[in-house]
């Protein structure tokens, strides 16, 4: 028998997908973090683990389970254990594991394409067109490097898993690989996702105004509740909100936070590690739990969404001599300007700050008060109040109204 237990995830399909076509006679459990251990124990015990081949990819167990492992490879059982997360090294001090998060050409694996490697190595897969153009999609996906190269069809072949659900992507892509013909998309698949990513664009903007943020320890983090479209409203989060050490995805259905930064400096699998989980240095997860509901649900849930910068501003831009308003949904205000001191911030009849430069005074207030470049709207009623002026005239002189603020404040005599 050949047991075969791999992540549910586009990485871990494809270790399934790889696993039928060698083995043809397959049993797969497709697991997460939170029930593998459970599973494989529940294996071990059963009878049919006597003369199975066990194999586990694209996850690894926790310390009992893995000492089970190593316990049963003692005794003659076989085990193999494939993965690729940093956080899971420590099974290469096993010869029954192999952990590669980075192959001997500098690229970054995935658990498929190790898997692949193995199989082919061990002569149960023959290589072909088909096979390579695949797993090479589904690496490039896993690792993010479809975005540096810019194959849309790497992101394309995950959004179709979304699309099609694990069985029907499962069907297609079994008949797909076993026929050895040229690997690509149908029309229709084609079709299919260009309508699913003007969905996708549409979540993401609707998650983008709900995201909060918050402190935990030295990290400043971003905080939103989401169910889909993991990876992309990670990074495109973590594109916009740059201030922000990283995202948190809390997925109240799955009892899953998921965890993504695009900062060389923030490694969020060892961020992962402290609440039990683990992952990638740029993608990582954990469990919700006793530890993690209170901090990013219960504490996260009463607080207001980050300020997004305005984008089409006419009136209140970063390169207005005169001076830039900031805010947040607190209702408090600021007023920025270049000076031969450096980037001064002006608080609405408060404080003043002074940067050596501009991105790090954005950076300190943003991760301070959650605050965005203001709208021209809001900058115009803020104007109208201030000033106890109407708003078209603030519009139609525009740097007087603005000019007269600062006078107004102090901020300039």
């Amino acid at each position: 028998m050949i047991k075969l237990f791999t992540d549910s995830d586009l990485d871990g399909i494809g270790c399934g997908l790889l696993a039928k076509l060698a083995f043809v006679e397959v049993n797969i459990s497709f697991c997460s973090y939170r029930n593998l251990d459970e599973r494989v124990t529940q294996f071990l015990q059963s009878d049919e683990a006597n003369g199975a081949m066990l194999f586990i990819t694209d996850l690894a167990v926790g310390k009992e389970v893995e000492q089970q492992l190593a316990e049963r490879a003692a005794r003659g059982g076989h085990v193999q254990v494939i993965d690729h997360h940093v956080t899971a090294l420590h099974f290469n001090d096993y010869p029954w594991g192999r952990v590669v998060p980075v192959g001997d050409d500098g690229k970054k694996t995935c658990a498929t394409s190790l898997f692949y490697d193995y199989l082919i190595r061990e002569g149960k897969l023959a290589p072909n067109e088909t096979l390579d153009v695949f797993v090479e999609l589904v690496r490039q996906y896993d690792t993010w490097e479809w975005e540096e190269k810019g194959n849309l069809q790497a992101k394309r072949l995950n959004d179709l898993l979304t699309i099609f659900g694990l069985d029907g992507f499962w069907e297609t892509m079994s008949e797909r690989l076993a026929s050895g013909e040229p690997f690509a998309l149908t029309e229709t698949e084609e079709l299919l996702l260009d309508m699913e990513e003007k969905k996708i664009q549409r979540y993401i903007r609707q998650k983008q105004k709900q995201l909060v943020q918050r402190w935990l320890g030295d990290y400043c983090i971003g905080v939103v509740f989401a169910e889909r479209h993991m990876s992309e409203l990670g990074n495109v989060l973590s594109k916009r909100f740059p201030h922000l050490d990283l995202i948190a995805m809390v997925n109240m259905g799955t009892k899953h936070i998921g965890f993504r930064t695009i900062h060389d400096d923030v490694n969020v699998a060892e961020f992962a590690q402290q609440f039990g989980g683990g992952g990638h240095p740029k993608a990582s997860g954990c469990l919700i739990d006793d530890t993690t509901f209170p901090l990013f649900v219960v504490e996260t849930f009463p607080l207001l969404p980050i300020y997004g910068d305005a984008e089409q501003n006419q009136w209140n831009k970063k390169d207005e001599a005169e001076g830039v308003f900031w805010t947040n949904h607190h209702g408090q205000w600021w007023l920025s300007r270049q000076t031969d001191q450096g980037w001064m911030l002006y608080a609405d009849g408060g404080e003043v700050h002074t940067f050596p430069a501009e991105e790090i005074g954005e950076r300190w207030l943003k991760r301070q008060f959650a605050a965005g470049l203001a709208h021209d709207a809001a900058v115009l009623a803020f104007l109208s109040e201030r000033l106890g002026q109407d708003q078209d005239a603030i519009q139609a002189d525009y740097r007087a109204a603005v000019k007269q603020y600062k006078q107004q404040t102090g901020i300039e005599s």
